[in-house]
């Protein structure tokens, strides 16, 4: 187990442990890539800001963002205060964007998958490199080309193949992110939950710390993970 797994992390660890999973960093703390684990990643955005349900938040600036810029937006988010709902929009939005002229932004919801989380009996398969063209037929095909680097991957299968997976998507040095699919027919049956505390269980067998992010308008991930009653720990927000 990684030091201080047992102590129960704060949300600002949370949000640090996420930051740390989403993107690669330099020496200086500055983002320069999307950390995916496969190859072929993408550009780091811009600005990262991590608002946390204690107030106590996360930020972070791609390597080309001049320290003048990184000044005055630090400023800026030393202020923005403690969520409570995920929907909120960051104080100083308009601020960031005028500032950096940025050409999109992302924001959602961040949670933690605790120990205790409850979840259904549904039973699920490790998915390997052995095993993935087997039980991805039918939909999943797809999925071997980077079954070799999104491990853990757990799956709930019907008739043999699988219809729901929960993947690392993002990989840290303390935690994991989880990457979701499941199949349109099989969808809203509880598989989804399945397979996300399956793979939560297995990044654990790894001394790590599971965690669940979406998108603000992927109204069916925070579904998932309302029914799972994940922990929520704060909101990120990113401007590219």
């Amino acid at each position: 187990m990684k030091d201080g797994y047992f102590l129960k992390p704060s949300a600002r660890d949370l949000m640090e442990y996420h930051a740390e999973a989403m993107f690669t960093h330099d020496r200086r703390g500055r983002l320069h890539l999307v950390n995916e684990p496969w190859p072929g990643s993408g550009t780091a955005p811009r600005f990262f800001l991590g608002r946390t349900t204690e107030g106590r938040n996360v930020w972070r600036f791609r390597h080309d963002v001049p320290d003048q810029l990184v000044q005055q937006l630090e400023s800026w988010c030393a202020e923005e205060a403690a969520v409570v709902d995920f929907q909120a929009r960051p104080k100083h939005e308009k601020d960031y964007w005028n500032l950096l002229q940025g050409e999109r932004a992302t924001m959602g919801p961040c949670f933690h998958i605790e120990n205790e989380t409850e979840h259904p009996s549904t039973e699920v398969q490790r998915v390997t490199p052995e095993n993935v063209k087997q039980l991805s037929r039918g939909g999943f095909e797809w999925l071997a080309d980077e079954i070799s680097y999104a491990q853990p991957c757990i799956a709930v299968l019907q008739g043999g193949r699988a219809v729901s997976v929960c993947r690392s998507v993002r990989i840290g040095t303390m935690a994991h992110e989880a990457g979701l699919e499941t199949l349109e027919a099989f969808r809203g049956r509880g598989y989804a939950a399945a397979a996300t505390a399956g793979w939560a269980e297995a990044v654990r067998e790894l001394g790590c710390i599971p965690l669940y992010s979406t998108s603000m308008d992927n109204v069916s991930s925070q579904r998932v993970a309302r029914k799972m009653g994940l922990s929520f720990y704060g909101v990120n927000f990113s401007i590219y």
